[in-house]
């Protein structure tokens, strides 16, 4: 089927599926090689396989659909084939709807693999035969071509048994507003942010952080314009020595382990020069930020029994664990509540903490609050966790009281 027809089915039903096949080995960015796309409709099921790297295929035109918001577009697990779409194409990608997302409001386990989905919920096995061959060869290979058909053939049904299993158990809005993040997936690569995340960057001079920060800079403009992996072109350890120890010849740069007698000969004066002109700039003090409340061993028993709650409520729910909280966010949660007696000032520290937002505020969030607040307890009833609800505490003794 061409593909203008095909986007016009597509269209047409408000919604089509879609999955991607790439390689990231030995490159800078991850190749966008293969799309494989779903469409059904009173006409049937229709599956294209496009040649993402023939550049005789337009596909300006999947992108615009990719980009209305009033067709669905429907993925497993499909963060990254999202990034790689909205970077190859250069569009957004909206209305999106997760089978993988969708499946944990439904009973299942977070993450859950496409096979075991279709498996569970449809009954179809599914043989993974070409997942791991080269897709950036060509010509494509038949085994290739069919296993790009089978891993969207039967994605747009899945979606469905799944959105008909959260309509009844008035869960999808939920889902959708899961999956609403996924719209701005991105594998874009900043530098400030990748500076951040260096090893022990925190212990830096002042005089040596301007020079990490251009080494950095570099090390992304080079492995962009060769198409390498950034750590094969400097590792971090090796951009933390030089900066800092600042070298200024290549007889102390060679001082330095982990560049390797080939990078020397081919990088030396490049590597000296950035030195060079991030000495020249000011000096950059590590900047002060609010950090949370550090945790404290008397946390430790609150975050237990707020797992306690959360795990016995998803358990209820039918829901998998994992969407409701990690446990980064009942420490957060717990000892935001310890350093602050103030209520607003606790709800400030506690904004980004997901557990508190959205559906799960709704489902367990105001009910953690207020065990942790003392106004409701937990006991063992019959094997199963209760809430009991209580009278308002006497406040609790603050730090360093």
């Amino acid at each position: 089927m061409p593909l203008s027809a095909f986007l016009g089915r597509a269209r047409a039903a408000q919604r089509f599926g879609i999955d991607t096949e790439f390689v990231g080995e030995g490159r800078y960015r991850t190749l966008l090689c293969v799309i494989q796309a779903v469409v059904a409709d009173d006409e049937g099921l229709e599956v294209v396989v496009l040649d993402a790297l023939d550049e005789k295929t337009d596909l300006g035109p999947l992108a615009q659909l990719l980009a209305d918001p009033a067709i669905e577009v429907v993925v497993h697990a499909g963060r990254q084939d999202i990034a790689l779409m909205r970077r190859r194409f250069g569009t957004e990608v909206r209305n999106v709807f997760d089978t993988q997302v969708a499946a944990g409001f439904a009973g299942m386990r977070a993450q859950s693999s496409y096979e075991s989905l279709l498996a569970e919920m449809l009954g179809v096995r599914l043989a993974k035969s070409a997942s791991f061959t080269r897709w950036d060869a060509r010509p494509l290979s038949p085994e290739q071509l069919s296993y790009a058909r089978e891993d969207v053939v039967d994605l747009l049904e899945l979606a469905a048994e799944l959105e008909r299993r959260l309509k009844e158990l008035g869960r999808l809005q939920w889902a959708h507003e899961e999956c609403e993040p996924l719209e701005r997936s991105s594998d874009e690569r900043d530098p400030e942010a990748i500076f951040a995340r260096l090893p022990r960057v925190g212990g830096l001079s002042a005089s040596s952080r301007p020079i990490a920060r251009e080494l950095v800079r570099w090390r992304e403009q080079t492995a962009a314009r060769q198409d390498r992996p950034v750590q094969s072109v400097l590792s971090d350890a090796a951009l933390m020595e030089i900066a800092k120890r600042k070298p200024s010849s290549r007889n102390e740069l060679e001082r330095i382990r982990g560049l390797g007698a080939g990078a020397m000969r081919r990088r030396a004066d490049e590597l000296l020069g950035v030195v060079e002109r991030a000495r020249a700039s000011q000096a950059d003090s590590a900047p002060q930020r609010a950090r949370p409340p550090l945790p404290k061993p008397e946390d430790a028993p609150l975050v237990s029994l707020a797992e306690s709650l959360l795990r016995a409520r998803a358990r209820e729910a039918g829901l998998a664990y994992e969407l409701l909280a990690s446990r980064a966010d009942l420490q957060a949660i717990v000892a935001a509540r310890r350093a602050h007696a103030d209520p607003a000032q606790a709800a400030d520290a506690l904004a980004g903490v997901r557990t508190l937002r959205g559906w799960r505020r709704e489902l367990v969030g105001e009910e953690l609050l207020e065990l942790l607040d003392g106004r409701v307890s937990l006991s063992v009833h019959g094997q199963r966790l209760q809430v009991v609800a209580r009278g308002v505490p006497d406040a609790p003794a603050q730090d360093g009281e």
